[in-house]
């Protein structure tokens, strides 16, 4: 009985070191010319944003503490209060690339990153190299999602729906009825 439960906990052991191992010489890597961004999870296309002469991102932005630090909320400096940093709403999902649901979540977060391109941004936080964002926030199981709406406090959501369709609209009713409306109810444009 030893023997087995020692091999049982040496291969649960050797699966999890597996699955955290990356490939070396991957990194982000920017075409200026196109302002495409290649990562090895994700491929972010910069657009300009109608009208407006800022560029929409298109596809979900994977974030480190710094780029979480500058750009969503410095908790460092301001620990007691949630002062949202952002130019537009977003949604972070804390996820790993181990995690099913996350993966299942993935071209979900791609497509409305697309829908709601220039309205607001997609963060994703990898849980397993962003351990302190992670601690930070008290995830215990992933996915999760921060809705951070440009003011008020922000919403905290874990797990995913039954389907891809159900998980679809899951997110879309978040980002409507909370990320894109005022205080006041009305639908921000």
């Amino acid at each position: 009985m030893k023997k087995l439960l020692f091999f049982f906990t040496a291969g649960i052991f050797l699966t999890i070191q597996a699955c955290n191992s990356q490939p070396e010489g991957k990194t982000a890597k920017m075409n200026k010319s196109s302002g495409t961004v290649k990562n090895p999870q994700v491929e972010a296309v910069i657009s300009p944003n109608q009208g407006s002469g800022e560029a929409a991102v298109t596809a979900p932005i994977h974030i480190t503490k710094v780029d979480f630090l500058k750009e969503v909320m410095d908790y460092e400096k301001n620990s007691t209060e949630w002062i949202y940093k952002g130019s537009l709403p977003c949604l972070i999902d804390f996820y790993a690339d181990w995690c099913a649901p996350c993966r299942q979540t993935a071209p979900i977060l791609d497509e409305l990153a697309r829908d709601y391109s220039g309205k607001i941004v997609i963060y994703k936080v990898d849980v397993q190299k962003e351990k302190e964002l992670a601690s930070v926030f008290g995830i215990q199981s992933i996915p999760a999602f921060l809705f951070c709406p440009m003011t008020g406090n922000p919403s905290m959501s874990a797990g995913i729906a039954g389907s891809r369709d159900e998980t679809k609209k899951m997110f879309i009713q978040q980002i409507e009825n909370f990320l894109l409306k005022e205080n006041d109810g009305t639908v921000v444009l």
